[in-house]
């Protein structure tokens, strides 16, 4: 059996959907699974042994172009048994449509009925972003609800231990000291953002127990990460790295596993960092752990109980990100305490 996968576009849900074709792989291990998926995808999906091919996607995230996805569903036409779309968008399941995919498996999504033939509707049953990519896995008739599901396996992306070391001498990283990773960003929306005046106040105790400070993320969070080293104490701003937009997304999948304890935003390098079962602090705004939470054995979750969170916006309507701002940095030290005690 051929499987072709439309993949999601945003870097923690691609993490997480390793969970779908690691559960794929154990029903059918003999089956061929490949990925389509945007082109800076191919970073994550040569890091998950269970695919067979990462086939990129030409066409941006939001964007329609009906011709062009006539025209690869065309060049796919006769390879694949079985399909199944991942994103809930009404154009992200044309392709497998175009290709003549007998089998094509999705929630229910945009009114998509006449286009997906094996629809998923039951979508409350399963809470979790893992568990309703895990139930496409299985047949309709057996996915009642979330009770029904075998374990999930966690996502595991593969470290190249070879290109690791080179980032690390590229970079001229020190592994002298004990790490502690900040991923500072989020690129849903201000709304899932710490303070950065509070990742500072984090960093600083840190070095001043003797560790040192790595900062990920893109190009996007160069600015936060400069912002947080500009608010440590200037005789310790030297033990503060400031690696967002020098890595590349590869690159920084295998440095994550190198610290001792990550904090992070709800972002998509907390879902890579999870991936090394790193001890972890996850930061939630407006987002909640009871639908994309880490997928690992030492995490600490930190949410506030204020009425109108979990909101899931991209901004604050509000105005006061109370949701964050409530999390106070003590709070999060303490929980690096006591991920350290469990070490």
């Amino acid at each position: 059996m051929k499987i072709l996968v439309i993949g999601p576009s945003w870097v923690g849900d691609m993490v997480m959907s390793q969970c779908l074709y690691k559960l794929l792989k154990q029903r059918y291990p003999e089956a061929q699974l490949d990925v389509l998926a945007p082109n800076w995808c191919s970073a994550l999906l040569s890091r998950m042994p269970e695919v067979d091919n990462a086939l990129t996607m030409p066409i941006g995230h939001g964007s329609m172009q009906l011709s062009l996805r006539y025209k690869i569903g065309k060049e796919l036409a006769g390879i694949y048994d079985w399909a199944i779309i991942q994103p809930n968008s009404f154009k992200s399941a044309f392709i497998p449509l175009f290709a003549g995919i007998k089998k094509r498996t999705a929630w229910k999504g945009e009114s998509r009925y006449f286009i997906i033939n094996d629809l998923r509707s039951n979508r409350d049953n399963f809470p979790l972003m893992i568990e309703r990519y895990g139930a496409l896995a299985f047949d309709k008739k057996d996915m009642v609800n979330n009770k029904a599901l075998p374990k999930i396996p966690y996502p595991s992306l593969t470290v190249n231990e070879t290109q690791r070391q080179q980032a690390i001498n590229k970079l001229q990283l020190s592994l002298d000291k004990k790490i502690l990773g900040l991923c500072p960003g989020a690129e849903f929306g201000p709304a899932k953002r710490w303070p950065d005046s509070y990742y500072a106040q984090v960093a600083q105790e840190r070095i001043e127990a003797g560790w040192q400070v790595w900062i990920f993320g893109g190009e996007k969070d160069q600015q936060v990460g400069e912002l947080i080293r500009s608010q440590i104490s200037e005789n310790l701003q030297s033990q503060c790295i400031n690696l967002a937009g020098k890595t590349s997304l590869s690159e920084a999948v295998d440095l994550l596993s190198l610290p001792q304890v990550v904090v992070s935003n709800d972002s998509g390098l907390m879902h890579i960092a999870a991936t090394h079962n790193r001890p972890l602090v996850a930061i939630y705004g407006s987002s909640s752990p009871k639908y994309t939470p880490p997928l690992c054995d030492h995490v600490q979750s930190l949410y506030t109980d204020i009425e109108c969170r979990p909101c899931f916006k991209k901004q604050c309507k509000f105005g006061h990100i109370k949701c964050l701002t409530e999390i106070l940095p003590m709070r999060v030290i303490s929980s690096i305490k006591l991920l350290m005690a469990e070490k």
